[in-house]
């Protein structure tokens, strides 16, 4: 009876102890986990949030491309493959636009001839703009390329390209038309270049962190980016991202002032780009966000800024030109930086007019441009978060 008393007691104590050894490790799981949240919590809140905002085909995807060239690792032999099928039905969607746009000018203007295409590219074309059409494209082959390359050589569809203002004719269109043998290689693996002109829609978030001064410098700040469609379809998936934002990166592509939206054709993209921005300067949420407006495809602005008179878009009706060349160009452009200037300034509460407000000319597909821009907005922000510490 008294063995049996002992032994439950020892079978009880022997219960506690593993219950006791269980808690203990219980505990200390929880006490790592709540180790691992803390730090944690204290690197998030050294990460600046910044947005990258701006209308469709704005180059805001472009840019992203670029920081993870510049700031990160780039993109392994596996991406670059991936993107094989987005350039080859960059490829196919263009080349029907240019057919279909040929198609329909030829039959309403007044010399349709100018756009009929010749007898031996009718059928290819046809063909093509079938390819076109589809949800799924074909790998580009060489026959393929050179029923392309003889289409786009064509006269009609070479006017048609000059009128690529009109008919939504992306800006990817000649660098791909000229390197259509290139791409139809059959071991094809697309370059960093390629990369950075391939156009695919941006739907939902996406989001990168770098550091301008690259990972191993301690010292720099550590930037958390995020891209969102431009669309309007997708601006309402913004909203939920503006809170805790650092600064804005708004961009500008001021080469489109004579185009209209994908989505509205009967919207000019400067217009709209105007209003948006607006509507951005306005949210209550930035009253104390540093802006950065990046005024984008200076490398197209300057090309077409000497055809096609900036007065063309009614928000720059005013502009007079007073010049040719270079100079032409450079007023031009400060034209168009000044109308910006003044609608942030209108857009801005009083009590928000000291807010961070820089603006930079860029173009998104020159890698050393977009290093050097990004430098100075980082050296702008930090200047400003030693300023709000006291330290300046």
């Amino acid at each position: 009876m008294r063995w049996t008393v002992i032994k439950r007691m020892g079978s009880l104590c022997s219960k506690q102890r593993h219950c006791n050894q269980a808690d203990s490790e219980e505990n200390a799981q929880t006490a790592e986990i709540e180790r691992r949240i803390e730090q944690e919590t204290k690197a998030e809140k050294h990460i600046q949030k910044l947005l990258l905002l701006g209308a469709g085909d704005s180059g805001k995807s472009t840019i992203f491309k670029q920081i993870k060239l510049l700031f990160q690792s780039g993109f392994d032999e596996a991406e670059l493959k991936g993107y094989t099928p987005v350039i080859h039905a960059n490829v196919y969607q263009t080349i029907k636009i240019l057919h279909d746009g040929a198609k329909e000018l030829a039959q309403t203007e007044e010399d349709p001839l100018k756009y009929t295409i010749s007898d031996e590219n009718k059928e290819n074309g046809e063909k093509l703009a079938e390819i076109g059409g589809r949800l799924d494209y074909p790998c580009l082959t060489k026959e393929l390329a050179e029923e392309i390359e003889a289409l786009w050589r064509d006269n009609a569809i070479q006017e048609t390209y000059s009128r690529g203002n009109e008919l939504q004719v992306p800006d990817c269109t000649q660098y791909f038309m000229e390197n259509l043998q290139r791409l139809s290689d059959t071991n094809y693996v697309p370059t960093k270049e390629d990369v950075l002109y391939a156009r695919v829609r941006t739907t939902g978030v996406v989001e990168i962190q770098f550091s301008p001064v690259g990972q191993k410098k301690r010292s720099g700040e550590v930037y958390r980016l995020f891209d969102v469609g431009g669309q309007r379809n997708e601006r309402r998936k913004w909203i939920h991202l503006f809170e805790g934002v650092t600064a804005v990166i708004f961009c500008v592509a001021i080469s489109e002032y004579d185009r209209t939206l994908f989505e509205d054709d009967n919207k000019n993209r400067m217009t709209e780009t105007k209003e948006l921005f607006e509507w951005v300067l306005k949210q209550p949420c930035f009253e104390k966000t540093a802006f950065m407006l990046f005024l984008n495809k200076f490398d197209l602005f300057e090309k077409k800024v000497l055809q096609v008179p900036l007065n063309v878009c009614e928000w720059y009706k005013d502009y007079q030109p007073v010049s040719t060349g270079k100079q032409e160009i450079e007023h031009a452009y400060e034209f168009v930086k000044k109308k910006f200037e003044e609608l942030y300034f209108q857009s801005t509460a009083p009590e928000c007019v000291d807010r961070v407000f820089k603006i930079y000319r860029t173009t998104a597909l020159d890698q050393k441009l977009i290093k050097k821009t990004f430098k100075l907005v980082d050296e702008t922000l930090r200047r400003r978060n030693l300023f709000e510490a006291g330290l300046l």
